[in-house]
């Protein structure tokens, strides 16, 4: 990852709210006898909570498309990219399908992505932050629009706060404000924990930049979390288990564990992102957010989803005008808002407002706080393979299997043979 890439990320974060909705129009002149295009859309982020959202957008771009039809298709996260890799390689993939951050590199690298600008003709984006057309450019062409960004808060349940007799989390909170609360709000015998953050990569990087730590060395041909900050911030994730949290043999795999948990009432604490807001709407108890605490310095997980088309598709146009559409048009930028579906990267401050005049959760604002103290992910082209690397090892820290620091040794090793 170039040191301009790294600076482009760190500015999309910081600028994603100064950008503009626009427009996007597909070419009329679909096929030879003037019927239809059917378009296929890939997506992560609208399972499950947010298919009748991306519906009302799609209904909007084919009001503007006579014709054009657009066909989403959905994957949970976890399945995800395995799906779309099998698809690529298969020679199937969709023409249009959305692209996180980290992904994004691996797949620009790889030439599997149609370089937008070829099609934008007089169209070329305009309306987006500069930073953020540049966050997903590779090798100066734009493979990837900016759709949405997503920051990652501590979610608190407020009725078990209050029964426990223990204040509620502030923005001035540490590591060892959260663990003394954790503690005397977690009853084994009642089935109430008092904190859930997973022990794998994304919670991994985020809490070593809050130790003081760097994942990579500055020219990110070496990984450096094996450090004393490293082995701070995993045996800060790793002392939860079993004792302020679920062990893993509690756990048993089971898929939204940690969701279920916090929505039946039993978690007190719960690091999650901003896209669970809707799903919790209708909780029975109080709850609010609150930016993540630190350790020696703040830092919060922001992410970032973009949309992108493949290189195969034989709609080209047509999938830079969908792209744009559900980028950066007014339409999607109000219904992400409205329904809380992670935040668009528009400037429109009347619809901005509208999302911090929603009362669940009631400090909204943490949102927006969270990212002034920004952890971007580490980035490399081999990126599944790293993050899954350094989860497998947290993991036999986590277990007992290993130490922390062999575990970290090890995980560094494994990313090193990466990198090379």
């Amino acid at each position: 990852m170039t040191k301009s890439t790294r600076l482009a990320a760190a500015a999309l974060a910081t600028a994603v709210l100064a950008t503009a909705c626009s427009q996007g129009s597909a070419t009329r002149d679909t096929s030879a006898d003037g019927g239809k295009v059917t378009l296929r859309y890939f997506t992560f982020s609208a399972a499950p909570d947010h298919v009748k959202d991306l519906d009302t957008i799609v209904a909007a771009f084919e009001k503007e498309n006579p014709k054009v039809d657009v066909v989403v298709e959905t994957a949970p996260y976890d399945q995800y990219f395995t799906k779309l890799q099998t698809s690529i390689a298969g020679g199937t993939a969709p023409d249009t399908f959305e692209l996180n951050y980290e992904n994004f590199v691996t797949y620009a690298s790889a030439g599997s992505l149609l370089d937008l600008g070829s099609v934008a003709g007089d169209s070329a984006p305009a309306g987006y932050a500069k930073e953020s057309l540049e966050a997903f450019k590779h090798e100066g062409k734009q493979y990837a629009l900016p759709a949405s960004f997503s920051t990652v808060v501590l979610f608190y349940n407020k009725e078990l706060f209050k029964k426990a007799g223990v204040a509620e989390p502030t923005t001035s909170w540490t590591w060892k404000d959260e663990q003394a609360a954790a503690e005397k709000l977690t009853d084994k015998k009642a089935g109430v924990f008092g904190d859930f953050q997973p022990v794998q990569f994304f919670e991994f990087y985020k809490t070593l930049k809050q130790a003081g730590g760097e994942f990579l060395s500055a020219d990110g041909k070496k990984a450096t979390f094996n450090s004393p900050e490293g082995v701070k911030a995993a045996t800060w994730l790793v002392s939860k288990v079993g004792k302020t949290m679920p062990t893993e043999a509690e756990i048993g795999g089971t898929a939204d564990y940690d969701t279920n948990l916090f929505k039946s009432g039993k978690l007190a604490m719960w690091h999650n992102g901003i896209w669970q807001f809707s799903g919790l709407k209708d909780v029975p108890f109080e709850w609010d957010v609150v930016v993540e605490p630190g350790d020696t310095a703040k830092a919060s997980a922001v992410f970032h989803n973009s949309v992108a088309a493949s290189k195969t598709t034989k709609h080209a146009k047509e999938a830079y005008a969908w792209a744009r559409f559900l980028s950066s048009s007014s339409v999607a930028a109000t219904t992400r808002i409205e329904s809380s579906w992670e935040l668009p990267p528009v400037s429109n401050q009347s619809v901005l407002a509208g999302y911090l005049k929603d009362p669940k959760p009631a400090n909204r604002q943490a949102v927006f706080d969270s990212l002034k103290s920004i952890a971007l992910p580490p980035v490399i082209k081999r990126q599944q393979e790293m993050q899954d690397a350094v989860t497998q090892e947290l993991s036999n820290a986590a277990a007992g299997r290993t130490s922390v620091e062999e575990a970290l040794t090890a995980a560094a090793a494994k990313v090193d043979e990466l990198l090379g």
